[in-house]
């Protein structure tokens, strides 16, 4: 039986204590949102934390409005089943709220956090384990070692960002709330990343995430969110698309596709946008412009053997889950699954 390393917990009120809380503990502490994620990975003593700040009393970081500019707020603590039942999200994010929908079960979207997921660990199949298990390895550059098991002689870690959240927010040109002992800062969730497996984002240690906004998308927004995984539920993604497309008077006027799962940081695909805008919603036309997208995907995208799932298999359903996927966007439909 894997058991929890011990702990004190500390359950604050407002986000002012939190902040003061993680100050004054300093790397000591962790932040814990719905817990999904953390505490398996206390269990396998990933991490081994001194002190655990809960959000889960602060009732001011939960709740979805539309502001009167028509951009969409999402408190950082907004579970994963909240955000996908929606109707706000449904109308005004489709993509996000699909994406909502298939992370993990049923369960676990009742307990993880639209903020948790945004801020989700990345995964790598030789770090994700036991610590009997990657002792016997040696360790790895991420925990504990020096050597990338992925990569031979690689000098810099490769664990996947695996959270469904983000190539839908990055689709939707979404802005991530900040507050810490500085005070409040803005990040475009399309900067907030770094190429680095060991941490891949830009935040600093006591500095929570408070809310996620999204502007004004307007009318002829579509968005469809496909996931490429072994099992119908529960499993992280081995591939995650996020297809977005505004059409007006029956032509597309806005493209956008981004993948995650692949490397250390989501992937937008390049020159969507180029090949997308200007094509009718419908025909033969169109069909050609996916096609297109999806081969200049497939040149794009190198999945390593970081996560579960046989790499080459994974590399050939890029194609196959960006082309279901804009199809969908265009259409109003989604999600797309499978494998």
């Amino acid at each position: 039986m894997l058991r929890l390393p011990r702990f004190e917990v500390a359950t604050p009120k407002t986000v002012g204590e939190a902040i003061a809380r993680l100050a004054e503990a300093g790397p000591s502490a962790m932040v814990i949102a719905g817990g999904t994620d953390l505490l398996p990975n206390l269990k396998h003593e990933l991490f081994t934390p001194e002190l655990v700040v809960s959000l889960s009393a602060i009732e001011a970081l939960r709740g979805v409005r539309v502001e009167d500019d028509g951009t969409l707020a999402i408190g950082a603590m907004t579970t994963l089943a909240e955000v996908a039942a929606s109707e706000l999200v449904q109308k005004h994010a489709p993509v996000l709220a699909q994406a909502a929908s298939l992370v993990a079960g049923p369960q676990l979207r009742t307990m993880g956090t639209l903020g948790g997921n945004v801020l989700l660990d990345t995964r790598c199949q030789w770090y994700n384990q036991t610590y009997f298990w990657r002792e016997a390895l040696g360790f790895c550059m991420k925990k504990d070692g020096t050597k990338c098991h992925v990569v031979e002689g690689g000098k810099k870690c490769v664990a996947a960002a695996s959270n469904d959240s983000a190539p839908a927010l990055m689709t939707l040109g979404s802005l991530l709330e900040f507050e810490g002992p500085s005070g409040r800062r803005t990040q475009a969730i399309d900067d907030f990343w770094l190429a680095d497996g060991i941490y891949n984002k830009k935040v600093a240690h006591a500095e929570l995430l408070t809310e996620i906004r999204i502007p004004p998308t307007g009318p002829g927004h579509r968005g469809a969110y496909g996931k490429l995984r072994e099992r119908g539920s529960i499993d992280f993604p081995l591939l995650g698309v996020a297809a977005r497309v505004d059409v007006v008077a029956e032509r597309i006027t806005r493209a956008d596709v981004v993948v995650t799962a692949l490397a250390a940081q989501p992937k937008r695909i390049a020159r969507v946008a180029d090949v997308l805008v200007g094509v009718a919603a419908r025909g033969e036309e169109l069909d050609r412009a996916i096609e297109a997208v999806a081969a200049s995907a497939a040149k794009q995208c190198n999945p390593l053997a970081n996560i579960p799932g046989d790499h080459e298999w994974r590399k050939a359903m890029v194609p196959v889950f960006v082309r279901r996927t804009l199809r969908a966007a265009v259409d109003g439909n989604g999600p797309v699954h499978g494998d």
